[in-house]
């Protein structure tokens, strides 16, 4: 059962952003600081990316590991209340997800994810950051 009433869990998943994370913003500060320049939610590419670079053909998805299911993650659990509404809800962002990244694929996009859960870790942003440095590179 869950320890807040009803009103009160609303009320804290309606103050959830979609937008600005600070996953999001740990990972654009990282990316800015490695002397990257990007767009934010270019709504030119399909899902309105969090992070794009055109020049490179490259996208930075910065996910949360709740809403869009981290498998084997902690932060990626199922509400014990509502679960039917959850597990389908969580399962269309999965499915969502999967088509957006065909389409940006198809768009010649190579498609980075990083989960909010690695985001915590300075060492794996670092490790994910150089990554994508090094596909860039490969393509200049």
């Amino acid at each position: 059962m869950d320890h807040l009433t009803k009103e009160a869990r609303s009320k804290n998943m309606r103050q959830i952003k979609s937008k600005d994370t600070s996953p999001e913003l740990i990972v654009r500060k990282e990316l800015f600081s490695k002397g990257l320049r990007y767009r934010i939610h270019n709504k030119k590419i399909p899902g309105k990316p969090d992070i794009s670079i055109s020049k490179y053909k490259v996208i930075i998805d910065v996910k949360g590991c709740f809403w869009h299911k981290h498998q084997d993650c902690k932060y990626s659990t199922t509400p014990k209340s509502n679960t039917e509404y959850w597990s389908k809800k969580i399962r269309a962002n999965v499915e969502r997800d999967k088509k957006t990244k065909v389409l940006q694929e198809e768009m010649g996009y190579k498609v980075f994810e990083i989960w909010e859960c690695e985001a915590k870790s300075g060492e794996i942003i670092d490790q994910k950051v150089t990554k994508i440095l090094n596909f860039i590179s490969k393509e200049k």
